[in-house]
């Protein structure tokens, strides 16, 4: 059911439940990201080694200095990540485990949409994913994103056999519902887009301040719509805001929202924890 009030506990008096993401994105070897900085695509069955290396620099770089400029503002954080960077780059996700950050689960890689798979190998990829995730942290991942955003037929059920508590490639509503699969309960926490470097940078192509105006548009008008509760993200991918220019965006964004008093800052995995079952 779609939620309609505000879920017990939600705190008196904020209307914007803010949440600042870090997506970690890693490819296997022989795969490159369909978006990159060069506009003219290579001619089919040839390797994008420019979009390969531009991407490797989310995992080599940019995660670091998203980690850094959101340990320096103090606000709370979650992180997705490919759960190949578990079997190639442990050391980046015992550095989120240990800074207090929750790791969710962002498919086995992003070239592999959940959408496009059968059953048992969307199911065979997620059960690796979570054997890796503890074996690296110790612990298994609660949260699921999928590449795009997009899941397959059978992705909610094959969460919940899997232990997780809630996944986010919903976007149906302004707050966390409870989905209720064949195989148990899976808290939803819908996922908003439009303070996202990936659609307004890379594919819209908008100058990169339009992410902090953008939030900030939103903040200072929000009562001419009456203030209406609701979750609002703000995501940046590692390899593309984590450079430089995509930085200064993170900061300012968390710089209009971290002192605003009706803003509660806050997680993903917090927000499950409302709807999901004690």
């Amino acid at each position: 059911m779609f939620a309609k009030e505000l879920p017990v506990g939600w705190p008196k008096g904020k209307k914007l439940a803010v949440s600042v993401n870090i997506m970690c994105e890693a490819w296997t070897d022989d795969a490159a990201p369909g978006i990159g900085p060069m506009g003219n695509p290579l001619k089919p069955g040839f390797l994008d080694t420019q979009a390969r290396s531009w991407a490797e620099y989310g995992i080599n770089i940019g995660a670091h200095r998203l980690l850094d400029i959101i340990g320096e503002a103090g606000v709370p954080c979650g992180t997705y990540a490919s759960g190949i960077i578990a079997e190639k780059w442990p050391e980046l996700l015992k550095r989120i485990d240990r800074e207090g950050h929750f790791i969710g689960a962002h498919s086995w890689m992003q070239n592999t949409l959940p959408v496009y798979l059968e059953p048992e190998d969307e199911a065979a990829q997620l059960k690796r994913g979570v054997e890796l995730f503890s074996d690296v942290i110790g612990k298994r991942p609660e949260g699921f994103a999928s590449p795009r955003g997009t899941p397959s037929a059978h992705t909610c059920e094959l969460l919940v056999e899997n232990g997780f508590k809630w996944h986010i490639d919903h976007f149906n509503s302004d707050l966390p519902y409870l989905m209720e699969t064949k195989k148990g309960p899976l808290a939803i926490v819908p996922f908003t887009m439009e303070v996202n470097d990936l659609p307004l940078y890379m594919r819209f192509g908008n100058p990169p301040e339009v992410f902090s105006q953008t939030l900030r548009r939103i903040v200072e008008n929000y009562s001419e719509i009456g203030s209406p509760p609701a979750v609002l993200d703000i995501t940046a991918h590692a390899h593309v805001f984590g450079r430089p220019f995509g930085a200064i965006e993170i900061k300012a964004a968390i710089d209009i929202v971290k002192n605003v008093d009706w803003i509660w800052m806050t997680t993903h995995q917090e927000l499950a924890e409302l709807v999901y079952p004690k």
